[in-house]
């Protein structure tokens, strides 16, 4: 799929064409305290030896980290998305969110993002009441004043926050990327079968490809 083109706005357009300067966005989904530490998700408590920590710690971080690096580096917009309500009580959640008992209240130290991938002053955090980005905050308005053609998303977990992030983003036209070595669900099982679900509405990747194509902006 990534390889199909297709005329739009005046110009041949495919899914894993050449990044542009000025025009690439970085997307950094739930990468917070209560979701990527272990034991701290009241829903999903998971110790330290997990699967799902291990992969958190040992590969998703440290390649989003190389990622982060690259887009700072080339002068590129960051995002990141955060699940934290509105209000302390969190009566703002979604329905789903109510259902599903997920509620951080607003402020909470859990909800913070981790610190190793803490935003700089210069880089947009948008607050989340639903597990989908573009239904609960005003994603789509940022990215359009950003300037935003290619939106690379990276996070967790793949088969939920990060699976409706991708689906939504290439409904409104972005060129998405969708970087599989920097993302993590529950099993592994998970994370193939969401890669394979959702994989023609974006062009799967992985760190070194989004690196070195981040890199050459400068270049």
């Amino acid at each position: 799929m990534s390889e199909f083109s297709v005329e739009f706005g005046g110009e041949m357009v495919r899914r894993n064409m050449a990044y542009e300067a000025g025009r690439t966005s970085f997307l950094l989904v739930d990468m917070q305290r209560i979701w990527a530490e272990p034991m701290m998700d009241p829903t999903h408590p998971h110790p330290a030896d997990s699967y799902f920590m291990k992969r958190v710690h040992g590969t998703v971080i440290p390649n989003q980290l190389r990622i982060l690096n690259a887009f700072r580096k080339a002068g590129e917009n960051v995002l990141h998305t955060i699940i934290e309500s509105l209000t302390a009580d969190g009566r703002d959640r979604s329905l789903d969110h109510k259902l599903s008992n997920m509620h951080v209240p607003k402020g909470a130290p859990q909800g913070a993002i981790i610190a190793p991938l803490t935003p700089t002053e210069n880089e947009v955090v948008l607050p989340k009441t639903s597990s989908g980005l573009f239904n609960s905050t005003n994603a789509d308005y940022v990215l359009r004043n950003l300037n935003t053609k290619f939106l690379v998303i990276a996070g967790i977990v793949t088969d939920q926050c990060v699976d409706m992030a991708v689906r939504d983003a290439a409904d409104r036209g972005y060129l998405v990327t969708l970087v599989a070595d920097a993302c993590a669900t529950y099993a592994p099982e998970r994370h193939d079968a969401a890669l394979r679900a959702y994989g023609g509405y974006c062009w799967i990747s992985d760190t070194d490809t989004v690196v070195a194509r981040v890199s050459a902006l400068t270049a």
